[in-house]
């Protein structure tokens, strides 16, 4: 398999969502490069509503793929503010263009310092490999 891309100014989760911060208080939420591969041929994304509020490490959403369903966390609490709507006709975006095109939602952070435990890109290869 192809070396996972892990693009260095993003962090990272265990579960394998990255985040892109977008503002002072506003981060973009999707899956991995890894993950999408290790889920193979993604075929539905459930996202929640604007306006939805989740805690730290939250389902937010599941990914559903040929081989498996997976949920999706938040790895900050907060508001949505934006869902990706392209990903309901054609959830193989995730596959494609995962730090692009196939981000997921984003969301208004309450506490920006819950951003502070997240990974890494070093970390996170080190996860991916181990």
């Amino acid at each position: 398999m192809a070396e996972s891309k892990v693009p260095d100014n993003l962090l990272y989760t265990e579960e394998h969502e990255y985040v892109m911060k977008v503002g002072d208080d506003e981060i973009v939420v999707g899956i991995t490069d890894w993950a999408q591969g290790e889920l193979s041929d993604v075929v539905f994304v459930e996202l929640p509503e604007v306006g939805s509020s989740f805690a730290r490490m939250e389902a937010f959403g599941t990914i559903e793929a040929v081989k498996a369903v997976s949920e999706l966390y938040t790895p900050a609490g907060g508001d949505v503010v934006a869902v990706n709507e392209a990903l309901g006709d054609d959830p193989a975006l995730v596959n494609r263009d995962p730090y692009g095109d196939g981000w997921m939602v984003r969301l208004r952070v309450n506490d920006t310092t819950e951003l502070d435990g997240l990974l890494s890109p070093d970390n996170y290869k080190a996860l991916i490999s181990a």
